[in-house]
């Protein structure tokens, strides 16, 4: 008698590129739309005559809303269809950036923004949950690879496009140009996704009936409240006191999925996420090392472009082609990575994890001797150089790890609770490093002042250097929260390789 075997799935499903062009787009104008922001606020200051509390919230209004609606709507495209609720996100992040792009004073502006988070947050979680469900094997490792690569460019490569922008067009056009950028993409990205995109299967479950109550709303509000209440804090000091809600929050979240899960049997509708999720090792660990790189980078490439311009006195388009190197290096590496994730995933992380660790300790030697004029400006760049293949390791290799074990009709809430640990520890570890960074200069007296990379002569010189030391040195300091953040990274990395060599699962199976 003849075994009989299911059939092979193909390495690549049918259109499978247009199905990349179309995820990949949005989700690249999504993330530059964090940081191309932050070389326009002093144009955006200008322009409306913004305080700087409207200038806080341009950013952290964007990252709230962004990160509040994550898990519901990857709930929502597992329950529903991913493809309608992209293509409203698209619609919603494109509305927002042109009516940013268009704001005539400070509040339309931060409302926009919201607008525009809200969109990001609605389209992020399909990303992940459609490439989950059509792409296999080493199909599944190459576009979570081009997944890094984009994830790579869009923060790294947000200050460089900022400031050609504002270099080119003038301030007031400049800042206007951050936002209208993403428009003409938004409507393509929008006619694309319904054209190529395949239509969603309707699963006939009592899962997925379509009311609200499938959506576990009272989850979706605990869930919300607490990540605002974790992610506040960060953005406003002196809201500290949010921190015990939050955990409060978190808990009531907690008792509640639970619940839902225990009363499934009897009422058929399921918690918003599984708390069973949790006790996939391989997601807990992988989300565990992809968040806290993402706490550590935005700080360390913010405390660079801080220095540079204001400690060493070039320009923002100088600060964005520091990093400019390293996120080639993403571009160029993740695709190889990719393809190769399924044979050496666990180790890529610890990999790029010690990487990473040497990459910051070789920028804080850079930024000292840059200071003490030991070294020219470029080696700056050459040192933190490593850091792009440990990103394109991690980033590539984490994310394949983090939905490896998640069954299919997971993988929205999956993707979204990831992803909302990556929004709420990028805003912890910035508002640490940042912290740790302004706290140094604070103590060294320096204050404001800025330094001149020209130079001067006798005391303007030499004011111009003890500022430019001033700076080195709290850079520093900042960077060794990098490194801790960096640190659990490893540890994550380290313990999930133990564990799948002890199991004999180095080798993923698709």
């Amino acid at each position: 008698m003849t075994a009989h075997h299911p059939a092979p799935r193909p390495a690549q499903p049918a259109g499978g590129n247009k199905i990349l062009v179309v995820l990949l787009v949005p989700l690249f104008m999504s993330l530059m739309s964090v940081s191309v922001v932050n070389v326009a606020l002093p144009a955006i200051e200008g322009g409306l005559n913004a305080s700087s509390a409207d200038l806080q919230w341009v950013l952290a209004g964007y990252a709230l809303s962004f990160g509040v609606v994550l898990v519901a709507a990857g709930r929502a495209g597992d329950l529903w269809g991913r493809k309608p609720i992209f293509i409203a996100g698209i619609l919603l992040f494109t509305v927002g950036s042109l009516a940013s792009g268009l704001a005539v004073d400070p509040l339309m502006l931060n409302l926009s923004r919201v607008v525009t988070g809200l969109g990001s947050g609605l389209l992020n979680p399909q990303i992940i949950g459609i490439i989950q469900n059509v792409f296999h094997g080493r199909a599944r490792g190459r576009a979570y690879g081009l997944f890094g690569t984009v994830v790579g460019l869009g923060v790294a490569i947000g200050p460089t496009l900022g400031g050609v922008i504002l270099g080119a067009l003038g301030p007031e056009w400049g800042w206007r140009t951050t936002f209208l950028i993403n428009v003409p993409f938004g409507v393509l990205s929008a006619v694309l996704a319904a054209a190529w995109l395949r239509p969603p299967a309707r699963v006939r479950s009592e899962e997925a009936r379509r009311s609200l109550g499938a959506l576990d709303p009272v989850g979706a509000v605990l869930l919300a409240a607490a990540v605002v209440c974790l992610m506040v804090p960060f953005i406003l000091p002196g809201t500290w006191l949010l921190l015990a809600a939050a955990a409060v929050l978190l808990a009531a979240w907690w008792w509640w999925e639970q619940r839902m899960k225990a009363r499934f049997p009897a009422t058929g509708r399921a918690p918003m996420v599984d708390p069973a999720l949790f006790r996939i090792p391989s997601f807990s660990y992988s989300t565990v090392a992809t968040a806290f790189l993402l706490g550590a980078m935005p700080g360390l490439w913010a405390v660079q472009a801080i220095v540079t311009q204001q400690g060493l006195g070039y320009s923002a388009l100088a600060a964005g082609m520091t990093s400019l190197p390293t996120a080639l290096a993403v571009m160029v590496l993740s695709p190889w990575i990719g393809s190769h994730v399924h044979r050496r995933g666990p180790l890529f992380v610890v990999a790029g994890a010690v990487l990473a660790l040497g990459a910051v300790a070789l920028g804080m030697v850079a930024f000292h001797q840059i200071a003490l004029g030991d070294w020219p400006f470029w080696t700056l760049a050459l040192c933190l150089f490593p850091f792009g293949p440990a990103q394109a390791l991690l980033m590539t290799s984490s994310q394949v790890l983090t939905m490896h074990e998640v069954p299919p009709r997971a993988a929205g809430a999956a993707g979204g609770v990831s992803q909302t640990a990556q929004r709420v520890l990028t805003a912890t570890g910035l508002a640490a490093v940042t912290g740790a960074f302004y706290a140094s200069l604070a103590a060294s007296g320096t204050g404001g002042r800025t330094g001149d990379a020209t130079g001067g002569a006798g005391g303007a010189a030499a004011d111009a250097a003890a500022v430019a030391v001033s700076y080195g040195d709290a850079a520093d300091t900042a960077l060794l929260v990098v490194m801790g953040l960096l640190a659990v990274t490893l540890v994550a990395g380290v313990l999930d390789y133990i564990r799948r060599y002890r199991g004999g699962t180095l080798v993923l199976e698709d």
